[in-house]
Protein backbone atom coordinates (compact mmCIF):
# COMPACT_ATOMS: atom_id res chain seq x y z
CA UNK A 1 0.00 0.00 0.00
CA UNK A 2 3.14 2.26 -0.10
CA UNK A 3 1.83 3.81 -3.46
CA UNK A 4 -1.25 4.38 -2.62
CA UNK A 5 0.21 6.16 1.09
CA UNK A 6 2.43 8.75 -1.42
CA UNK A 7 -0.02 9.23 -4.06
CA UNK A 8 -2.44 10.53 -0.92
CA UNK A 9 0.53 12.48 0.38
CA UNK A 10 1.18 14.09 -2.61
CA UNK A 11 -2.40 15.49 -3.29
CA UNK A 12 -2.58 16.52 0.74
CA UNK A 13 0.41 18.65 -0.29
CA UNK A 14 -1.15 20.41 -3.47
CA UNK A 15 -4.60 20.59 -1.97
CA UNK A 16 -5.98 17.91 -5.02
CA UNK A 17 -9.19 15.94 -5.17
CA UNK A 18 -9.67 12.78 -3.03
CA UNK A 19 -12.95 10.62 -3.42
CA UNK A 20 -13.83 8.67 -0.61
CA UNK A 21 -15.05 5.07 -0.19
CA UNK A 22 -17.98 4.70 -2.58
CA UNK A 23 -20.81 3.00 -0.58
CA UNK A 24 -22.67 4.14 2.43
CA UNK A 25 -21.34 4.02 5.74
CA UNK A 26 -22.74 1.93 8.21
CA UNK A 27 -25.37 4.46 9.49
CA UNK A 28 -26.27 7.52 7.66
CA UNK A 29 -27.70 10.89 8.80
CA UNK A 30 -31.20 9.81 10.16
CA UNK A 31 -34.34 10.64 7.71
CA UNK A 32 -37.49 12.40 9.07
CA UNK A 33 -38.87 8.90 9.28
CA UNK A 34 -36.48 8.17 11.97
CA UNK A 35 -34.26 5.45 10.62
CA UNK A 36 -31.00 5.21 9.47
CA UNK A 37 -31.57 3.90 5.42
CA UNK A 38 -28.01 1.97 4.63
CA UNK A 39 -27.98 0.26 0.97
CA UNK A 40 -28.43 -3.27 3.64
CA UNK A 41 -31.90 -2.30 4.77
CA UNK A 42 -33.22 -0.57 1.51
CA UNK A 43 -32.46 -4.20 0.05
CA UNK A 44 -34.90 -5.51 2.69
CA UNK A 45 -37.56 -3.38 1.45
CA UNK A 46 -39.50 -5.49 -1.03
CA UNK A 47 -40.27 -3.18 -3.98
CA UNK A 48 -36.60 -1.90 -4.28
CA UNK A 49 -35.40 -5.15 -3.49
CA UNK A 50 -37.78 -6.53 -6.24
CA UNK A 51 -36.79 -4.02 -9.03
CA UNK A 52 -32.74 -4.29 -8.45
CA UNK A 53 -33.68 -8.00 -9.07
CA UNK A 54 -35.37 -7.22 -11.98
CA UNK A 55 -33.20 -5.00 -13.85
CA UNK A 56 -30.16 -7.22 -12.90
CA UNK A 57 -31.51 -10.60 -14.45
CA UNK A 58 -32.68 -8.84 -17.40
CA UNK A 59 -29.53 -7.30 -17.90
CA UNK A 60 -27.19 -11.10 -17.22
CA UNK A 61 -29.57 -13.15 -18.97
CA UNK A 62 -28.76 -11.05 -22.43
CA UNK A 63 -26.73 -12.27 -24.92
CA UNK A 64 -23.38 -10.88 -25.49
CA UNK A 65 -20.85 -10.50 -28.36
CA UNK A 66 -17.75 -8.72 -29.76
CA UNK A 67 -18.09 -7.53 -33.43
CA UNK A 68 -15.42 -7.01 -35.52
CA UNK A 69 -16.17 -4.27 -38.20
CA UNK A 70 -15.58 -5.00 -41.91
CA UNK A 71 -15.84 -3.54 -45.40
CA UNK A 72 -19.50 -6.09 -45.16
CA UNK A 73 -20.77 -4.80 -41.79
CA UNK A 74 -20.11 -6.07 -38.75
CA UNK A 75 -19.18 -10.00 -38.33
CA UNK A 76 -19.11 -11.72 -34.54
CA UNK A 77 -15.34 -11.62 -33.41
CA UNK A 78 -15.76 -15.05 -30.79
CA UNK A 79 -12.16 -15.65 -31.05
CA UNK A 80 -10.95 -12.71 -29.05
CA UNK A 81 -9.96 -13.16 -25.05
CA UNK A 82 -12.34 -10.79 -24.36
CA UNK A 83 -15.21 -12.74 -25.97
CA UNK A 84 -14.94 -15.61 -23.70
CA UNK A 85 -14.57 -13.10 -20.17
CA UNK A 86 -17.95 -10.98 -20.80
CA UNK A 87 -20.32 -14.21 -22.20
CA UNK A 88 -18.76 -17.15 -20.96
CA UNK A 89 -16.72 -17.02 -17.73
CA UNK A 90 -14.87 -13.69 -16.62
CA UNK A 91 -12.95 -15.60 -14.04
CA UNK A 92 -12.44 -19.52 -12.37
CA UNK A 93 -14.97 -18.71 -9.39
CA UNK A 94 -17.86 -16.71 -11.44
CA UNK A 95 -19.90 -17.48 -14.76
CA UNK A 96 -21.05 -15.11 -17.07
CA UNK A 97 -24.40 -14.43 -15.77
CA UNK A 98 -23.65 -14.46 -12.10
CA UNK A 99 -20.87 -11.92 -12.79
CA UNK A 100 -23.25 -9.44 -14.92
CA UNK A 101 -25.89 -10.11 -11.94
CA UNK A 102 -23.49 -8.99 -9.00
CA UNK A 103 -22.39 -6.20 -11.03
CA UNK A 104 -25.82 -4.65 -12.51
CA UNK A 105 -26.83 -4.86 -8.84
CA UNK A 106 -23.97 -2.81 -7.60
CA UNK A 107 -24.32 -0.21 -9.95
CA UNK A 108 -28.50 0.10 -9.55
CA UNK A 109 -28.23 -0.30 -5.41
CA UNK A 110 -24.47 1.20 -5.51
CA UNK A 111 -24.24 3.68 -7.98
CA UNK A 112 -20.92 2.11 -8.69
CA UNK A 113 -19.41 -1.19 -9.89
CA UNK A 114 -15.97 -2.51 -10.44
CA UNK A 115 -14.38 -5.29 -11.90
CA UNK A 116 -10.58 -5.94 -12.20
CA UNK A 117 -8.61 -6.86 -15.17
CA UNK A 118 -6.11 -9.22 -15.16
CA UNK A 119 -3.32 -9.25 -18.20
CA UNK A 120 -1.26 -12.05 -19.25
CA UNK A 121 2.74 -11.40 -20.47
CA UNK A 122 0.96 -10.56 -23.81
CA UNK A 123 -1.19 -8.09 -22.71
CA UNK A 124 -4.29 -10.03 -23.28
CA UNK A 125 -6.82 -9.91 -20.58
CA UNK A 126 -7.65 -13.28 -19.23
CA UNK A 127 -9.90 -11.95 -16.02
CA UNK A 128 -12.18 -9.85 -14.58
CA UNK A 129 -12.32 -9.82 -10.75
CA UNK A 130 -15.71 -8.28 -9.74
CA UNK A 131 -15.21 -6.40 -6.24
CA UNK A 132 -18.14 -5.01 -4.02
CA UNK A 133 -18.15 -1.00 -4.00
CA UNK A 134 -17.47 -0.85 -0.11
CA UNK A 135 -13.97 -2.39 -1.28
CA UNK A 136 -13.06 0.34 -3.12
CA UNK A 137 -11.19 3.78 -2.34
CA UNK A 138 -10.77 6.60 -5.59
CA UNK A 139 -8.40 8.95 -5.61
CA UNK A 140 -7.60 11.55 -8.01
CA UNK A 141 -3.78 12.20 -8.88
CA UNK A 142 -2.44 14.71 -11.63
CA UNK A 143 -5.64 14.01 -13.42
CA UNK A 144 -5.41 10.17 -13.39
CA UNK A 145 -8.09 7.99 -11.04
CA UNK A 146 -6.57 5.39 -9.12
CA UNK A 147 -8.38 2.51 -7.15
CA UNK A 148 -7.46 1.60 -3.88
CA UNK A 149 -9.24 -1.91 -3.01
CA UNK A 150 -9.09 -3.24 0.02
CA UNK A 151 -11.20 -6.53 0.48
CA UNK A 152 -13.03 -7.40 4.23
CA UNK A 153 -13.39 -11.49 3.13
CA UNK A 154 -10.02 -13.08 3.96
CA UNK A 155 -9.79 -15.06 1.05
CA UNK A 156 -10.39 -12.81 -1.48
CA UNK A 157 -7.33 -10.31 0.03
CA UNK A 158 -4.97 -11.33 -2.60
CA UNK A 159 -7.09 -8.72 -4.85
CA UNK A 160 -5.96 -5.98 -2.36
CA UNK A 161 -3.84 -3.08 -4.25
CA UNK A 162 -3.77 -0.22 -5.96
CA UNK A 163 -4.71 0.31 -9.68
CA UNK A 164 -4.91 2.35 -12.20
CA UNK A 165 -7.57 2.98 -14.18
CA UNK A 166 -6.80 1.15 -17.05
CA UNK A 167 -7.18 -1.55 -14.98
CA UNK A 168 -10.17 -1.25 -13.63
CA UNK A 169 -13.36 -1.53 -15.48
CA UNK A 170 -15.76 1.33 -13.55
CA UNK A 171 -19.30 1.88 -14.14
CA UNK A 172 -21.13 4.24 -12.58
CA UNK A 173 -24.57 5.35 -12.48
CA UNK A 174 -25.76 9.02 -12.46
CA UNK A 175 -22.61 10.92 -11.65
CA UNK A 176 -22.11 14.68 -10.60
CA UNK A 177 -18.25 14.52 -11.23
CA UNK A 178 -17.59 12.14 -13.51
CA UNK A 179 -14.96 10.58 -11.35
CA UNK A 180 -17.89 8.24 -9.75
CA UNK A 181 -21.62 8.15 -9.60
CA UNK A 182 -23.90 8.55 -6.41
CA UNK A 183 -25.62 6.27 -4.38
CA UNK A 184 -29.14 6.18 -4.82
CA UNK A 185 -29.77 4.96 -1.47
CA UNK A 186 -28.04 7.99 -0.12
CA UNK A 187 -30.46 10.71 -2.22
CA UNK A 188 -33.53 8.69 -2.08
CA UNK A 189 -33.32 8.35 1.85
CA UNK A 190 -35.94 10.52 3.02
CA UNK A 191 -38.29 8.31 0.10
CA UNK A 192 -36.92 4.67 1.56
CA UNK A 193 -36.75 6.03 5.39
CA UNK A 194 -40.51 6.38 4.61
CA UNK A 195 -40.83 2.86 2.79
CA UNK A 196 -39.18 1.42 5.37
CA UNK A 197 -41.45 2.70 8.02
CA UNK A 198 -44.21 2.02 6.22
CA UNK A 199 -43.82 -1.60 6.30
CA UNK A 200 -42.65 -2.16 9.64
CA UNK A 201 -45.98 0.34 10.15
CA UNK A 202 -48.02 -2.03 8.60
CA UNK A 203 -46.69 -5.11 10.10
CA UNK A 204 -46.96 -4.38 13.43
CA UNK A 205 -50.72 -3.33 12.19
CA UNK A 206 -51.51 -6.73 10.75
CA UNK A 207 -50.45 -8.12 13.76
CA UNK A 208 -52.76 -6.63 16.53
CA UNK A 209 -55.54 -7.86 14.08
CA UNK A 210 -56.04 -4.61 11.99
CA UNK A 211 -57.10 -2.46 14.76
CA UNK A 212 -56.51 -1.21 18.53
CA UNK A 213 -59.14 -3.70 20.44
CA UNK A 214 -60.41 -1.53 22.93
CA UNK A 215 -60.36 1.26 25.90
CA UNK A 216 -61.67 0.92 29.14
CA UNK A 217 -63.69 4.01 30.83
CA UNK A 218 -64.17 4.62 34.60
CA UNK A 219 -66.25 7.27 35.80
CA UNK A 220 -64.01 8.30 38.31
CA UNK A 221 -59.92 7.76 38.96
CA UNK A 222 -58.51 4.77 40.45
CA UNK A 223 -56.25 4.25 42.79
CA UNK A 224 -52.07 2.34 42.26
CA UNK A 225 -54.05 -0.12 44.16
CA UNK A 226 -57.01 -0.71 42.89
CA UNK A 227 -55.61 -0.61 39.50
CA UNK A 228 -53.22 -3.20 39.96
CA UNK A 229 -55.39 -5.75 41.38
CA UNK A 230 -57.58 -5.22 38.35
CA UNK A 231 -55.15 -5.28 35.39
CA UNK A 232 -54.28 -8.83 37.26
CA UNK A 233 -57.51 -10.08 37.48
CA UNK A 234 -58.20 -8.94 33.73
CA UNK A 235 -54.63 -10.32 32.56
CA UNK A 236 -55.79 -13.63 34.14
CA UNK A 237 -59.22 -14.00 32.82
CA UNK A 238 -57.63 -12.64 29.02
CA UNK A 239 -54.98 -15.64 29.09
CA UNK A 240 -57.47 -18.38 30.04
CA UNK A 241 -60.16 -17.39 27.74
CA UNK A 242 -62.62 -16.51 30.33
CA UNK A 243 -65.10 -13.51 30.25
CA UNK A 244 -63.43 -10.99 32.35
CA UNK A 245 -65.14 -9.21 35.17
CA UNK A 246 -64.94 -5.57 34.98
CA UNK A 247 -64.76 -4.25 38.46
CA UNK A 248 -64.95 -0.37 39.99
CA UNK A 249 -67.90 0.39 37.62
CA UNK A 250 -65.17 -0.05 34.69
CA UNK A 251 -66.85 -0.13 31.03
CA UNK A 252 -65.68 -2.12 28.48
CA UNK A 253 -65.90 0.02 24.82
CA UNK A 254 -64.27 -1.88 21.71
CA UNK A 255 -62.58 0.07 18.94
CA UNK A 256 -61.31 -0.62 15.06
CA UNK A 257 -59.65 1.11 12.67
CA UNK A 258 -59.61 0.36 8.87
CA UNK A 259 -56.68 0.08 6.71
CA UNK A 260 -57.97 2.09 4.10
CA UNK A 261 -59.46 5.06 6.77
CA UNK A 262 -55.54 4.57 8.36
CA UNK A 263 -54.55 5.51 4.71
CA UNK A 264 -52.03 1.99 4.99
CA UNK A 265 -52.84 0.55 0.91
CA UNK A 266 -52.18 4.07 0.02
CA UNK A 267 -49.67 4.79 1.50
CA UNK A 268 -47.96 1.83 0.39
CA UNK A 269 -48.58 2.53 -3.19
CA UNK A 270 -47.52 5.62 -2.85
CA UNK A 271 -43.53 3.75 -1.43
CA UNK A 272 -44.03 1.72 -4.33
CA UNK A 273 -43.95 3.88 -6.64
CA UNK A 274 -41.15 5.88 -5.37
CA UNK A 275 -39.63 3.02 -5.98
CA UNK A 276 -39.85 2.92 -9.26
CA UNK A 277 -38.77 6.52 -9.79
CA UNK A 278 -35.92 5.68 -8.86
CA UNK A 279 -35.09 2.69 -10.29
CA UNK A 280 -36.64 3.83 -13.27
CA UNK A 281 -38.90 0.70 -13.93
CA UNK A 282 -42.78 0.33 -15.06
CA UNK A 283 -44.23 -0.25 -11.62
CA UNK A 284 -46.39 -3.29 -13.00
CA UNK A 285 -43.47 -4.82 -13.43
CA UNK A 286 -42.89 -5.18 -9.65
CA UNK A 287 -46.81 -5.63 -8.93
CA UNK A 288 -48.39 -2.23 -8.95
CA UNK A 289 -50.90 -2.55 -10.98
CA UNK A 290 -53.56 0.20 -9.97
CA UNK A 291 -53.24 1.80 -13.69
CA UNK A 292 -52.57 -1.15 -15.60
CA UNK A 293 -54.26 -1.95 -18.66
CA UNK A 294 -53.33 -4.86 -21.04
CA UNK A 295 -52.57 -2.26 -23.93
CA UNK A 296 -49.92 0.44 -21.99
CA UNK A 297 -48.51 -2.42 -19.90
CA UNK A 298 -47.18 -3.43 -23.70
CA UNK A 299 -45.56 -0.22 -24.44
CA UNK A 300 -44.38 0.19 -20.86
CA UNK A 301 -42.85 -3.01 -21.32
CA UNK A 302 -40.91 -1.76 -24.55
CA UNK A 303 -40.01 1.06 -22.57
CA UNK A 304 -38.68 -0.82 -20.20
CA UNK A 305 -35.76 -1.81 -22.47
CA UNK A 306 -35.46 1.20 -24.23
CA UNK A 307 -35.20 4.12 -21.27
CA UNK A 308 -33.71 1.58 -18.15
CA UNK A 309 -32.31 -1.53 -19.64
CA UNK A 310 -30.33 0.21 -22.68
CA UNK A 311 -28.51 3.29 -20.49
CA UNK A 312 -27.24 0.30 -18.84
CA UNK A 313 -26.00 -1.63 -21.56
CA UNK A 314 -24.51 1.61 -23.14
CA UNK A 315 -22.42 2.21 -19.88
CA UNK A 316 -21.42 -1.25 -20.20
CA UNK A 317 -20.43 -1.68 -23.41
CA UNK A 318 -18.36 2.02 -23.95
CA UNK A 319 -16.27 1.22 -20.93
CA UNK A 320 -15.13 -2.50 -21.91
CA UNK A 321 -14.16 -0.90 -25.45
CA UNK A 322 -12.07 1.20 -23.75
CA UNK A 323 -10.13 -0.90 -21.73
CA UNK A 324 -10.43 -4.01 -22.62
CA UNK A 325 -9.13 -4.46 -26.39
CA UNK A 326 -5.55 -3.97 -27.47
CA UNK A 327 -4.33 -0.59 -29.04
CA UNK A 328 -4.43 -1.55 -32.37
CA UNK A 329 -8.08 -3.24 -31.57
CA UNK A 330 -9.48 -0.10 -30.54
CA UNK A 331 -12.27 1.54 -33.00
CA UNK A 332 -11.87 -1.99 -34.80
CA UNK A 333 -14.38 -4.18 -32.33
CA UNK A 334 -16.80 -3.25 -30.47
CA UNK A 335 -19.06 -4.94 -27.88
CA UNK A 336 -22.56 -5.63 -27.94
CA UNK A 337 -25.27 -6.64 -25.29
CA UNK A 338 -28.38 -7.67 -27.74
CA UNK A 339 -31.67 -6.36 -26.39
CA UNK A 340 -33.35 -7.38 -29.67
CA UNK A 341 -34.84 -10.51 -27.98
CA UNK A 342 -36.84 -8.23 -25.51
CA UNK A 343 -38.30 -6.35 -28.18
CA UNK A 344 -39.70 -9.10 -30.71
CA UNK A 345 -43.46 -8.53 -29.06
CA UNK A 346 -45.58 -11.58 -29.39
CA UNK A 347 -45.50 -14.03 -31.65
CA UNK A 348 -47.74 -12.51 -34.69
CA UNK A 349 -46.05 -9.33 -34.32
CA UNK A 350 -42.48 -11.00 -34.62
CA UNK A 351 -44.01 -12.81 -37.41
CA UNK A 352 -45.50 -9.52 -39.17
CA UNK A 353 -41.60 -7.73 -38.52
CA UNK A 354 -39.69 -11.06 -39.75
CA UNK A 355 -41.57 -11.33 -42.86
CA UNK A 356 -41.36 -7.46 -43.66
CA UNK A 357 -37.64 -7.94 -42.72
CA UNK A 358 -36.90 -10.56 -45.58
CA UNK A 359 -39.46 -9.78 -48.26
CA UNK A 360 -38.16 -5.81 -48.04
CA UNK A 361 -34.60 -7.53 -48.31
CA UNK A 362 -32.84 -6.05 -45.09
CA UNK A 363 -32.46 -9.15 -43.20
CA UNK A 364 -31.60 -12.99 -44.97
CA UNK A 365 -33.98 -15.99 -43.78
CA UNK A 366 -30.80 -17.33 -41.93
CA UNK A 367 -30.53 -14.35 -39.83
CA UNK A 368 -33.80 -14.47 -38.94
CA UNK A 369 -33.24 -18.62 -37.88
CA UNK A 370 -30.30 -16.84 -35.90
CA UNK A 371 -32.45 -14.31 -33.84
CA UNK A 372 -34.82 -17.54 -32.97
CA UNK A 373 -32.17 -19.86 -32.07
CA UNK A 374 -31.84 -21.48 -35.12
CA UNK A 375 -29.26 -23.40 -36.89
CA UNK A 376 -28.63 -21.61 -40.41
CA UNK A 377 -30.00 -23.59 -43.36
CA UNK A 378 -27.78 -23.75 -47.03
CA UNK A 379 -29.85 -21.40 -49.78
CA UNK A 380 -30.70 -19.05 -46.75
CA UNK A 381 -28.63 -16.22 -47.26
CA UNK A 382 -29.32 -14.69 -50.02
CA UNK A 383 -31.35 -11.68 -49.80
CA UNK A 384 -35.25 -11.59 -51.21
CA UNK A 385 -36.87 -8.32 -52.56
CA UNK A 386 -40.26 -7.94 -53.94
CA UNK A 387 -40.19 -8.39 -58.04
CA UNK A 388 -42.66 -5.06 -58.07
CA UNK A 389 -39.72 -2.74 -56.58
CA UNK A 390 -36.67 -1.82 -57.79
CA UNK A 391 -34.41 1.61 -58.40
CA UNK A 392 -36.18 4.52 -60.10
CA UNK A 393 -33.89 4.13 -63.69
CA UNK A 394 -32.44 0.89 -63.59
CA UNK A 395 -34.85 -1.20 -64.90
CA UNK A 396 -34.90 0.51 -67.92
CA UNK A 397 -31.24 0.60 -68.33
CA UNK A 398 -31.33 -3.72 -67.69
CA UNK A 399 -34.12 -3.75 -70.22
CA UNK A 400 -32.64 -1.27 -72.92
CA UNK A 401 -29.34 -3.89 -72.79
CA UNK A 402 -31.29 -6.65 -72.95
CA UNK A 403 -32.92 -5.68 -75.82
CA UNK A 404 -29.76 -3.97 -77.33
Amino acid sequence: MALFTKLTKWIAERRGITVGPSTLSARLPRDLAGYGISNEKAMKITAFYAGIRLISENVAALPKSIRRFTEDGPVRADNLPAYRLISIRPNSYTNAYDFWNAITTWLEGWGNAYALIKWDNFGRPVALHQIHPSCVTITIVNGRKWYKVVMDDPDMQWLNGVYSDDRMLHFMLVTLDGIMGVNPVVYNALSLGKNLATEEFGAEFYEKGGNIRAVMEVDSALGDESYANFMKHFKQSSQNYDTPLLEYGIKYKQLSVNPVAAQLIQSETFSLQDVCRILNIPPHMIGELSHATFSNIEHQTIQFVQYTLRPIVKRFEMEMEAKLFLSGEVGKYDVKFVLDGLLRGDTAARSTYYHNAILDGYMSRNEVRELEGLQHKEGLDDMLYPLNTGIVGKEQETNTENNG
